[in-house]
């Protein structure tokens, strides 16, 4: 039987993921059934028209494959019966709005404008530091992360609370570990990276945290930053006034924003685990940055490098993994070179790479705010390609990788967001990006 262990706290709202507290008990588990009752005390708010209770095995057959991973197919291994929400509506309960929605009725509609953080006034940049602080600090009342020391037995997982902040980077945490197929860890697959689904399972974590600081604060207006890191021969962010800098080993500056951060997952960073020390906050590692420090990654990647991916047509192209070749996702994501021939190491993994430490471990490298700024950077030039080639659901192609379906749910959130449904363009979720005026070589066109 799965333990839960949940220490209730004073916390703030929240939208949707794994795991609801209130679906996080041995009740839920054994009904298989997470469709929480709504204000209305209908399950998914269904007297009030915000939603229903499906059945997953109705549409997908009554049997999961047969493999051992609990995030195969999600989210069956834990919920047969999930909320499916109507309109506007959204949530795991049904109870708030799709992104860009707002008000009790979820009918405003609003897009806020995501900004190179040296865009930023002063005081925006205060209100922004003062935020992510928040999130770092304030648990979650919604929701609870899943810890384990050993994969293979289900009677060890336990649920355990976690700050707002770090349910995000736990998501991407839990997504990343290791596939296990038939008792045996896969290293090269996972259900955020190396295949198809990387650009909009990362889009949809920013929209997560993006959605939660606006329910926290109370202010709809709030939208995530982004760095251009274009040519940039250094990491010019990275000072006390904004992401802070580093000596010679790595650890922040204590005068920065984020020197005192922890690691949530860190530490122990064993295929069969799922985050052994998510309550032990004393054994989590500090933030750590060494950007330029590696001969692996001198440079961050060039103007030059980023209209090269972009004149890539084909968003992604078989095996549908870290091979592919003339695939915009497989160049995007860095495990291929912008001529779309060379398999290297470059943009998105080149950048991970460069700025070294916690955001050089990828599973753990959601914890340093600066992953945010990046992956929101990624999005700006996903959705310029989704622009400039009309991309949309129909672009998302059939694949055989584990997860990475068009009709896949992405893991690990709820409601079910289809892979290929995150291939609208930015404002259909409610955001779009600023023009930054960064300055490229002479005589090179600029991408905007």
């Amino acid at each position: 039987m799965l333990t839960t262990i949940i220490l209730l706290t004073c916390c703030v709202c929240a939208v949707d993921s794994q795991f609801p507290r209130v679906c996080a008990t041995e009740a839920a588990f054994r009904t298989k059934s997470c469709c929480p009752l709504w204000k209305d005390k209908s399950p998914c708010g269904s007297l009030s028209g915000r939603g229903k209770c499906i059945n997953w095995a109705v549409f997908r057959g009554s049997k999961i494959p047969q493999y051992n991973d609990d995030r195969l197919d999600w989210p069956r291994h834990y919920y047969d019966n999930t909320c499916e929400c109507h309109g506007n509506f959204s949530g795991f309960d049904c109870g708030d709005c799709k992104f860009g929605y707002h008000g009790e009725k979820c009918d405003r509609y609003k897009v806020v404008v995501r900004r190179e953080l040296r865009e930023l006034s002063f005081l925006e940049k205060k209100r922004f530091f003062s935020y992510l602080a928040l999130a770092k600090t304030t648990k979650s009342k919604d929701f609870v992360v899943l810890s384990t020391g050993d994969r293979h037995h289900r009677e060890t997982y336990r649920f355990v609370d976690a700050s707002l902040y770090d349910v995000f980077a736990w998501l991407h945490y839990y997504s990343m570990k290791p596939i296990l197929i038939n008792s045996t860890f896969d290293p090269d697959k996972n259900y955020a990276h190396q295949g198809p689904v990387f650009p909009g399972w990362h889009r949809l974590g920013l929209l997560f945290l993006e959605r939660q600081i606006q329910l926290m604060m109370g202010d709809e207006d709030f939208a995530i930053p982004y760095y251009d890191w274009r040519g940039e021969k250094n990491c010019s962010i990275c000072i006390d006034e904004l992401m802070g800098s580093n000596n010679a080993q790595g650890v922040l500056n204590p005068y920065s924003h984020f020197s005192f951060w922890k690691a949530i997952c860190s530490g122990y960073n064993f295929p069969d685990e799922y985050c052994p020390l998510a309550d032990s906050e004393y054994k989590m590692e500090r933030l750590h940055r060494k950007p330029g420090t590696t001969p692996y990654a001198p440079n961050l990647p060039t103007f030059e490098d980023v209209e090269n991916v972009l004149k890539i047509k084909d968003f992604d192209v078989p095996p549908y993994n870290e091979t592919a070749r003339g695939s915009f996702r497989n160049a995007l994501e860095g495990f291929l070179a912008p001529d779309g021939v060379t398999l290297k190491r470059s943009m998105h993994n080149l950048v991970h790479i460069y700025l070294g430490g916690t955001m050089s471990h990828v599973p753990i490298s959601s914890n340093d705010p600066i992953f945010i700024l990046h992956h929101s950077f990624i999005d700006k030039i996903f959705d310029t390609w989704l622009t400039r080639y009309n991309g949309s659901p129909d672009t998302y192609p059939e694949n055989n990788e584990l997860g990475h379906g068009p009709n896949n749910c992405s893991t690990p959130y709820l409601p079910c967001y289809k892979n290929k449904n995150l291939f609208l363009k930015s404002t259909d979720f409610g955001y779009r990006y600023s023009t930054f005026h960064s300055k490229p070589p002479m005589g090179r066109r600029r991408y905007q």
